[in-house]
């Protein structure tokens, strides 16, 4: 299932105006702050698709039947561009637990480059609904090169991807490449790519404008 959240008219389409924009990008707390806002969104989606139960609560009145959630999800996110859209679930899956993976492009000299992945804190995912964020699904490599190392810690049920802008070609090569099932929730989708491997109209890299420039790897 893949989601366009901007295919209805809706505040999110103001949200990645701003996010995208040039003039408002150099505001770094409103960029982080609107990243967070289609976390919280997609959140809220996502909530609709996941499991409830009847619990009976007690109130100062009464007893009133309640549907809660079965179980919380596991929140996952790749550093350090997805903190902010991470932050935006938790505010709505404010009792989940939490697993964080260090993915990077390492550059080469002739432009191509490799994916990296360095560190993985995780608990256990095995049968557990898994919504793992990053704000850009652009070549889709990093994101399946993400799932795979996650399926070597347990078999979830079912994963959820969370992303800022997607990119058509990233979009097909995680489903080409992951035999998970998997749902893509977009703030927005584009569909150009660069020969390097940007989103175009996109946004820029979204870990520099929430966080500040990096060296180059």
């Amino acid at each position: 299932m893949i989601v366009n959240l901007s295919s209805t008219n809706s505040l999110v389409g103001d949200w990645l105006s701003e996010i995208r924009s040039v003039e408002v990008q150099t505001d770094r707390m409103r960029f982080r702050r609107n990243m967070e806002r289609v976390g919280e969104i997609a959140a809220y989606e996502i909530s609709k698709t996941l499991e409830y139960e009847e619990k009976e609560i007690q109130t100062p009145l009464g007893i009133a039947n309640c549907r809660v959630l079965k179980q919380q999800p596991v929140l996952a996110t790749i550093l350090r561009a997805g903190l902010a859209l991470h932050q935006g679930l938790l505010h709505y899956f404010d009792k989940a637990d939490h697993a964080f993976i260090s993915a990077y492009r390492k550059h080469k000299d002739d432009g191509t480059f490799d994916i990296n992945l360095e560190y993985v804190s995780s608990p256990s995912i095995d049968g557990q609904v898994v919504i793992l964020s990053d704000p850009m699904l652009a070549t889709g490599a990093s994101l399946v090169k993400t799932i795979e190392y996650l399926q070597s810690l347990g078999k979830p049920k079912h994963i959820h991807l969370v992303v800022a802008i997607a990119c058509t070609v990233g979009i097909e090569y995680v489903q080409r490449n992951t035999d998970s099932n998997l749902s893509i929730w977009a703030g927005d989708i584009d569909d150009e790519l660069t020969a390097k491997g940007y989103i175009v109209p996109g946004l820029g890299d979204a870990g520099d404008l929430a966080f500040g420039n990096k060296l180059q790897q």
